[in-house]
């Protein structure tokens, strides 16, 4: 008798863990999610969709910020190896424009929403993250402040050869932030085409040149 109680309640409890463990996994509702994010937005005008889709590093970082869990080694080293493959250097192989133009794009957040055509210059609005000048009064504080960048790194002279490894090194990461920090929030301006490389030149001429209020 007491055999058969156990049996009787053995059976659907076997059945109610099977069910659980048969259930949608963490994969399954990150799906569901993206399915209904994606369902919940229209394309209008240079907004398209496809600004929702993930590359591995989004994934990666995204699943470790969920998670509370740092990233593996082996996987922030594969994201920066990847992301450092999509650096384009300046065609002419000259790294600075003119400062002045690069002041202009930083302040500017204009560019890449639904109203913007496809040819409307976009701005870098790095003042969002960044002090740059010590006459701004308003900045975000996201990211360190950028005041006095060059002369703080001994950049006298951008063209000098003692000076190549700052310069390049600041090419590389505003043209793509995640080859140097595989979860970086910094947007990937050049990878992304949010800056071109012209503008990408008068940024880093605001950086780097002596001349720039960035260094006085």
């Amino acid at each position: 008798m007491k055999k058969s109680i156990f049996v009787a309640l053995a059976v659907p409890l076997a059945a109610g863990l099977v069910a659980c463990t048969s259930g949608p996994t963490a994969a399954d509702y990150d799906k569901m999610t993206a399915e209904v994010v994606k369902a919940s937005f229209v394309e209008r005008g240079i907004a398209k969709l496809d600004r929702l889709e993930q590359d591995m590093a989004n994934q990666q970082c995204w699943t470790s910020e969920v998670s509370g869990k740092p990233l593996d080694d082996k996987v922030v080293k594969a994201i920066e190896e990847a992301e450092m493959k999509t650096i384009k250097w300046p065609s002419d192989g000259k790294f600075l424009g003119d400062w002045k133009e690069g002041e202009k794009i930083a302040q500017s957040g204009r560019g890449l929403t639904w109203s913007d055509t496809a040819d409307t210059p976009n701005g870098g609005n790095c003042y969002n993250c960044h002090q740059i000048s010590k006459e701004e009064i308003s900045f975000g504080t996201l990211g360190p402040s950028l005041y006095n960048y060059g002369k703080l790194r001994g950049v006298a002279d951008p063209n000098s050869e003692a000076s190549k490894p700052i310069v390049e090194y600041t090419w590389g990461k505003l043209w793509n932030a995640r080859a140097y920090n595989a979860c970086s929030q910094m947007p990937r301006v050049g990878h992304k085409g949010i800056l071109n490389e012209k503008q990408i030149k008068d940024v880093m001429a605001l950086l780097l040149d002596p001349n720039s209020p960035v260094n006085k």
